[in-house]
Protein backbone atom coordinates (compact mmCIF):
# COMPACT_ATOMS: atom_id res chain seq x y z
CA UNK A 1 0.00 0.00 0.00
CA UNK A 2 1.10 3.54 -0.44
CA UNK A 3 1.98 5.25 2.70
CA UNK A 4 4.24 7.82 2.17
CA UNK A 5 2.83 11.27 0.46
CA UNK A 6 2.65 11.16 -3.50
CA UNK A 7 4.83 12.90 -5.40
CA UNK A 8 2.79 14.38 -7.92
CA UNK A 9 3.70 16.95 -11.09
CA UNK A 10 1.86 18.51 -13.23
CA UNK A 11 2.63 22.36 -15.08
CA UNK A 12 0.38 24.20 -18.11
CA UNK A 13 3.58 25.11 -20.65
CA UNK A 14 3.91 28.95 -20.62
CA UNK A 15 6.98 30.41 -22.29
CA UNK A 16 8.72 34.27 -22.80
CA UNK A 17 7.42 35.92 -25.65
CA UNK A 18 8.81 39.12 -26.32
CA UNK A 19 11.67 39.33 -23.12
CA UNK A 20 13.19 37.57 -20.47
CA UNK A 21 10.53 36.30 -17.85
CA UNK A 22 7.99 38.56 -19.75
CA UNK A 23 5.62 35.40 -18.85
CA UNK A 24 4.48 36.85 -15.38
CA UNK A 25 3.36 39.92 -16.02
CA UNK A 26 1.40 38.65 -19.45
CA UNK A 27 -0.55 35.83 -17.08
CA UNK A 28 -1.26 38.97 -14.47
CA UNK A 29 -2.77 41.37 -17.73
CA UNK A 30 -4.55 38.22 -18.95
CA UNK A 31 -5.85 37.11 -15.22
CA UNK A 32 -6.95 40.92 -15.29
CA UNK A 33 -8.56 41.48 -18.38
CA UNK A 34 -9.72 38.20 -19.41
CA UNK A 35 -10.82 36.87 -15.50
CA UNK A 36 -9.44 33.20 -14.38
CA UNK A 37 -8.57 31.20 -16.70
CA UNK A 38 -10.55 28.48 -18.69
CA UNK A 39 -10.34 24.86 -17.25
CA UNK A 40 -9.22 23.05 -20.00
CA UNK A 41 -9.12 18.66 -20.02
CA UNK A 42 -5.88 17.93 -19.09
CA UNK A 43 -5.65 19.62 -16.18
CA UNK A 44 -9.11 18.58 -14.98
CA UNK A 45 -6.88 15.28 -15.19
CA UNK A 46 -5.19 16.83 -12.40
CA UNK A 47 -7.45 18.60 -9.91
CA UNK A 48 -9.70 15.71 -10.36
CA UNK A 49 -7.03 12.99 -9.22
CA UNK A 50 -6.14 15.54 -6.27
CA UNK A 51 -9.66 15.83 -5.46
CA UNK A 52 -10.13 11.75 -5.15
CA UNK A 53 -6.78 11.44 -3.18
CA UNK A 54 -8.35 13.49 -0.67
CA UNK A 55 -11.35 12.06 -0.39
CA UNK A 56 -9.00 8.77 0.25
CA UNK A 57 -7.10 11.23 2.78
CA UNK A 58 -3.86 10.41 0.41
CA UNK A 59 -1.55 13.23 0.85
CA UNK A 60 0.75 14.28 -1.83
CA UNK A 61 3.25 16.92 -2.59
CA UNK A 62 2.59 18.75 -5.98
CA UNK A 63 5.77 19.78 -7.99
CA UNK A 64 8.46 19.67 -5.16
CA UNK A 65 11.35 19.28 -7.68
CA UNK A 66 13.50 19.55 -4.66
CA UNK A 67 12.24 16.81 -2.61
CA UNK A 68 12.10 14.52 -5.98
CA UNK A 69 15.80 15.22 -6.67
CA UNK A 70 16.88 14.17 -2.83
CA UNK A 71 15.14 11.16 -3.13
CA UNK A 72 15.86 9.28 -6.77
CA UNK A 73 14.20 6.20 -5.15
CA UNK A 74 10.81 7.33 -4.73
CA UNK A 75 8.47 7.38 -7.80
CA UNK A 76 7.26 10.56 -9.66
CA UNK A 77 3.64 11.03 -10.72
CA UNK A 78 3.84 13.07 -13.99
CA UNK A 79 0.65 13.46 -14.47
CA UNK A 80 1.65 15.98 -17.35
CA UNK A 81 2.07 17.66 -19.47
CA UNK A 82 5.01 15.92 -21.23
CA UNK A 83 7.61 18.79 -21.00
CA UNK A 84 7.95 18.01 -17.54
CA UNK A 85 9.51 15.27 -18.72
CA UNK A 86 12.80 17.27 -19.99
CA UNK A 87 11.96 20.02 -16.83
CA UNK A 88 14.70 17.87 -15.28
CA UNK A 89 17.11 15.18 -15.17
CA UNK A 90 14.45 12.47 -13.26
CA UNK A 91 16.41 9.65 -11.70
CA UNK A 92 13.04 8.29 -10.13
CA UNK A 93 11.06 6.01 -11.74
CA UNK A 94 8.67 7.74 -13.23
CA UNK A 95 4.79 6.89 -13.69
CA UNK A 96 3.36 9.45 -16.80
CA UNK A 97 0.16 10.30 -17.55
CA UNK A 98 -2.94 10.52 -18.34
CA UNK A 99 -1.61 13.72 -19.93
CA UNK A 100 0.56 12.28 -22.36
CA UNK A 101 1.56 12.66 -26.01
CA UNK A 102 -1.18 12.83 -28.72
CA UNK A 103 0.50 9.71 -30.39
CA UNK A 104 4.21 7.58 -29.16
CA UNK A 105 5.76 8.88 -32.86
CA UNK A 106 5.82 11.85 -31.35
CA UNK A 107 8.85 10.34 -28.52
CA UNK A 108 9.19 6.29 -30.12
CA UNK A 109 12.29 6.22 -27.85
CA UNK A 110 10.71 6.94 -24.70
CA UNK A 111 11.40 4.06 -22.51
CA UNK A 112 15.34 4.65 -23.49
CA UNK A 113 16.31 8.01 -22.29
CA UNK A 114 13.27 8.29 -19.21
CA UNK A 115 13.11 6.07 -16.11
CA UNK A 116 9.29 5.60 -16.86
CA UNK A 117 7.67 2.14 -15.80
CA UNK A 118 4.00 2.93 -17.02
CA UNK A 119 2.33 5.02 -18.89
CA UNK A 120 -1.32 5.83 -18.62
CA UNK A 121 -3.90 6.91 -21.36
CA UNK A 122 -7.58 7.73 -20.72
CA UNK A 123 -9.10 4.98 -22.61
CA UNK A 124 -8.78 1.52 -24.29
CA UNK A 125 -8.82 2.53 -27.75
CA UNK A 126 -6.10 4.64 -26.90
CA UNK A 127 -4.19 2.65 -25.02
CA UNK A 128 -4.64 -0.12 -28.40
CA UNK A 129 -3.25 2.84 -30.45
CA UNK A 130 -0.03 2.96 -27.98
CA UNK A 131 0.64 -0.96 -27.41
CA UNK A 132 2.28 -1.41 -31.11
CA UNK A 133 4.75 1.19 -29.32
CA UNK A 134 5.13 1.03 -25.73
CA UNK A 135 3.81 -2.15 -25.57
CA UNK A 136 2.41 -3.95 -22.09
CA UNK A 137 3.76 -0.99 -20.07
CA UNK A 138 0.65 1.64 -21.50
CA UNK A 139 -2.13 0.93 -19.20
CA UNK A 140 -5.84 2.72 -19.59
CA UNK A 141 -6.58 5.09 -16.36
CA UNK A 142 -9.76 7.18 -17.26
CA UNK A 143 -10.28 10.04 -14.37
CA UNK A 144 -13.11 10.59 -11.96
CA UNK A 145 -16.02 12.35 -12.35
CA UNK A 146 -16.66 15.17 -9.34
CA UNK A 147 -20.66 13.25 -8.71
CA UNK A 148 -21.02 15.88 -5.85
CA UNK A 149 -20.93 18.87 -7.98
CA UNK A 150 -21.94 17.43 -11.02
CA UNK A 151 -25.45 16.07 -9.60
CA UNK A 152 -28.89 15.26 -10.84
CA UNK A 153 -31.57 18.45 -10.47
CA UNK A 154 -35.71 18.08 -10.08
CA UNK A 155 -36.95 17.53 -13.85
CA UNK A 156 -39.30 19.76 -12.87
CA UNK A 157 -36.81 22.75 -12.61
CA UNK A 158 -35.86 22.31 -16.61
CA UNK A 159 -36.49 24.18 -19.48
CA UNK A 160 -34.71 23.14 -22.60
CA UNK A 161 -35.57 19.80 -24.33
CA UNK A 162 -31.82 18.90 -25.78
CA UNK A 163 -28.47 20.70 -25.33
CA UNK A 164 -26.45 20.56 -28.47
CA UNK A 165 -22.87 20.04 -27.18
CA UNK A 166 -20.79 20.71 -30.31
CA UNK A 167 -16.84 19.17 -29.66
CA UNK A 168 -16.31 19.41 -33.31
CA UNK A 169 -12.39 19.79 -33.50
CA UNK A 170 -11.95 19.36 -37.12
CA UNK A 171 -13.33 20.81 -40.77
CA UNK A 172 -16.15 22.42 -38.50
CA UNK A 173 -17.09 24.46 -41.56
CA UNK A 174 -17.26 21.05 -43.31
CA UNK A 175 -19.52 19.44 -40.74
CA UNK A 176 -21.60 22.41 -40.08
CA UNK A 177 -23.10 22.19 -43.06
CA UNK A 178 -23.36 18.28 -42.92
CA UNK A 179 -24.58 17.57 -39.71
CA UNK A 180 -24.94 20.51 -36.77
CA UNK A 181 -27.32 22.48 -39.15
CA UNK A 182 -29.21 19.45 -40.26
CA UNK A 183 -29.32 18.68 -36.62
CA UNK A 184 -30.54 21.66 -35.54
CA UNK A 185 -32.96 22.28 -37.53
CA UNK A 186 -34.66 18.48 -37.49
CA UNK A 187 -34.74 19.30 -33.60
CA UNK A 188 -36.61 22.36 -34.11
CA UNK A 189 -39.23 20.76 -36.65
CA UNK A 190 -39.82 18.56 -34.35
CA UNK A 191 -41.01 21.16 -31.23
CA UNK A 192 -37.94 20.75 -29.15
CA UNK A 193 -36.46 23.14 -27.54
CA UNK A 194 -32.34 23.52 -27.90
CA UNK A 195 -29.71 25.62 -26.78
CA UNK A 196 -26.02 25.31 -28.19
CA UNK A 197 -22.80 25.16 -26.27
CA UNK A 198 -19.36 24.86 -28.47
CA UNK A 199 -16.29 23.02 -27.02
CA UNK A 200 -13.54 26.07 -26.06
CA UNK A 201 -16.17 29.02 -26.05
CA UNK A 202 -17.64 28.30 -22.40
CA UNK A 203 -16.69 28.22 -19.30
CA UNK A 204 -17.35 24.94 -16.74
CA UNK A 205 -20.03 27.34 -15.03
CA UNK A 206 -22.11 27.71 -18.08
CA UNK A 207 -22.35 24.57 -19.02
CA UNK A 208 -22.86 23.61 -15.73
CA UNK A 209 -26.07 25.73 -15.36
CA UNK A 210 -26.95 24.42 -18.95
CA UNK A 211 -27.13 20.61 -17.67
CA UNK A 212 -29.53 21.87 -14.84
CA UNK A 213 -31.89 23.08 -17.28
CA UNK A 214 -31.61 20.36 -19.91
CA UNK A 215 -33.57 17.14 -20.14
CA UNK A 216 -31.13 15.11 -22.51
CA UNK A 217 -27.79 16.38 -24.35
CA UNK A 218 -26.55 15.25 -27.90
CA UNK A 219 -23.06 14.66 -28.31
CA UNK A 220 -20.93 15.98 -31.63
CA UNK A 221 -17.45 15.01 -31.40
CA UNK A 222 -15.32 12.92 -34.16
CA UNK A 223 -14.02 10.66 -31.20
CA UNK A 224 -12.94 11.20 -27.58
CA UNK A 225 -9.67 9.81 -25.57
CA UNK A 226 -11.93 9.84 -22.33
CA UNK A 227 -14.57 12.38 -22.65
CA UNK A 228 -14.72 14.28 -19.50
CA UNK A 229 -17.66 16.74 -20.53
CA UNK A 230 -20.30 14.43 -21.82
CA UNK A 231 -19.70 12.24 -18.86
CA UNK A 232 -20.05 15.15 -16.60
CA UNK A 233 -23.69 15.48 -18.37
CA UNK A 234 -23.92 12.11 -17.71
CA UNK A 235 -23.58 12.74 -13.50
CA UNK A 236 -25.61 15.34 -13.82
CA UNK A 237 -28.24 12.21 -14.38
CA UNK A 238 -28.40 14.00 -18.17
CA UNK A 239 -28.82 10.88 -20.77
CA UNK A 240 -26.95 11.21 -23.94
CA UNK A 241 -27.81 11.17 -28.17
CA UNK A 242 -24.11 10.58 -29.24
CA UNK A 243 -22.74 10.90 -32.40
CA UNK A 244 -20.51 7.82 -32.08
CA UNK A 245 -18.81 7.68 -36.05
CA UNK A 246 -16.04 5.18 -35.63
CA UNK A 247 -13.76 4.85 -38.43
CA UNK A 248 -10.33 6.18 -38.22
CA UNK A 249 -8.53 8.67 -35.45
CA UNK A 250 -8.81 11.79 -37.05
CA UNK A 251 -6.02 14.28 -35.99
CA UNK A 252 -4.70 16.19 -39.58
CA UNK A 253 -1.46 16.51 -37.27
CA UNK A 254 -1.31 12.86 -37.95
CA UNK A 255 -3.63 11.35 -40.27
CA UNK A 256 -3.96 9.90 -42.86
CA UNK A 257 0.02 10.78 -43.22
CA UNK A 258 1.35 9.75 -40.24
CA UNK A 259 -0.49 7.34 -38.53
CA UNK A 260 -3.80 5.21 -39.51
CA UNK A 261 -5.35 3.29 -36.27
CA UNK A 262 -9.34 2.62 -35.83
CA UNK A 263 -11.81 2.21 -34.76
CA UNK A 264 -12.07 5.36 -32.32
CA UNK A 265 -14.90 6.33 -29.80
CA UNK A 266 -16.79 9.50 -29.43
CA UNK A 267 -17.97 7.96 -25.98
CA UNK A 268 -15.18 5.11 -24.75
CA UNK A 269 -16.93 4.59 -21.51
CA UNK A 270 -20.84 3.85 -21.98
CA UNK A 271 -23.13 1.71 -21.92
CA UNK A 272 -27.27 1.01 -22.16
CA UNK A 273 -28.23 3.56 -18.84
CA UNK A 274 -25.99 6.36 -20.70
CA UNK A 275 -28.28 6.83 -24.17
CA UNK A 276 -28.28 6.39 -27.59
CA UNK A 277 -25.76 6.41 -30.22
CA UNK A 278 -25.83 7.13 -33.93
CA UNK A 279 -23.42 6.69 -36.90
CA UNK A 280 -24.26 9.53 -39.21
CA UNK A 281 -27.07 12.28 -40.32
CA UNK A 282 -29.16 9.21 -42.11
CA UNK A 283 -29.31 7.38 -39.11
CA UNK A 284 -30.02 10.47 -36.77
CA UNK A 285 -34.19 10.57 -37.31
CA UNK A 286 -34.49 7.00 -36.33
CA UNK A 287 -32.15 6.85 -33.32
CA UNK A 288 -33.61 10.15 -32.43
CA UNK A 289 -36.80 8.89 -31.94
CA UNK A 290 -35.88 5.90 -30.09
CA UNK A 291 -34.39 7.98 -27.37
CA UNK A 292 -37.13 10.22 -26.96
CA UNK A 293 -39.15 7.07 -26.60
CA UNK A 294 -36.53 5.91 -23.83
CA UNK A 295 -36.15 9.29 -22.14
CA UNK A 296 -40.12 9.95 -21.79
CA UNK A 297 -40.49 6.68 -20.19
CA UNK A 298 -37.59 7.34 -17.85
CA UNK A 299 -35.58 4.23 -19.08
CA UNK A 300 -31.95 5.89 -18.95
CA UNK A 301 -29.85 6.09 -15.55
CA UNK A 302 -27.09 7.49 -16.93
CA UNK A 303 -25.50 8.52 -13.26
CA UNK A 304 -25.77 5.14 -11.85
CA UNK A 305 -22.93 4.27 -14.83
CA UNK A 306 -21.03 6.99 -13.59
CA UNK A 307 -21.23 6.53 -10.06
CA UNK A 308 -20.24 2.66 -10.17
CA UNK A 309 -17.27 3.29 -13.06
CA UNK A 310 -16.18 6.90 -12.77
CA UNK A 311 -16.40 8.40 -9.12
CA UNK A 312 -13.30 10.72 -8.08
CA UNK A 313 -13.03 7.71 -5.33
CA UNK A 314 -12.85 4.64 -7.60
CA UNK A 315 -10.64 6.61 -10.17
CA UNK A 316 -8.66 7.53 -7.40
CA UNK A 317 -7.87 3.76 -5.81
CA UNK A 318 -7.20 2.73 -9.64
CA UNK A 319 -4.67 4.89 -9.86
CA UNK A 320 -3.08 3.94 -6.32
CA UNK A 321 -3.26 0.43 -7.21
CA UNK A 322 -1.32 1.37 -10.41
CA UNK A 323 1.70 2.99 -8.33
CA UNK A 324 1.93 -0.03 -5.63
CA UNK A 325 2.17 -2.09 -8.46
CA UNK A 326 4.89 0.44 -10.00
CA UNK A 327 6.79 0.34 -6.44
CA UNK A 328 6.41 -3.58 -6.50
CA UNK A 329 8.37 -3.73 -9.63
CA UNK A 330 11.49 -1.74 -8.18
CA UNK A 331 11.87 -3.10 -4.80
Amino acid sequence: MVIKPLNLFYEEPEGDRWLPLDRYPRRIIRRLVHGKPRIGGQTRVFLNLCAGLDRLEVTYRVNDYRYIKRHPEEVACIIGKPFVLDKIKWQNPILFGAAVFSHPCDDPQLFERLPIKEILVPGEWMRQMCEPYYGKQVLAWPVGIDTDKWAPVPINSKDIDILLYDKVRWEHSRYEYEIIAPIKSYLEQQGLKIEVIRYGFYREQEFHSLLTRSRAMIFLCEHETQGIAYQQALSCGVPILAWDRGGFWQDPSYFPHKVKFEPVSSVPYWDERCGVKFKDIHEFPIRLREFLEKLNSQQFSPRNYILENLSLEKSARHYLEILNQVQKSIT
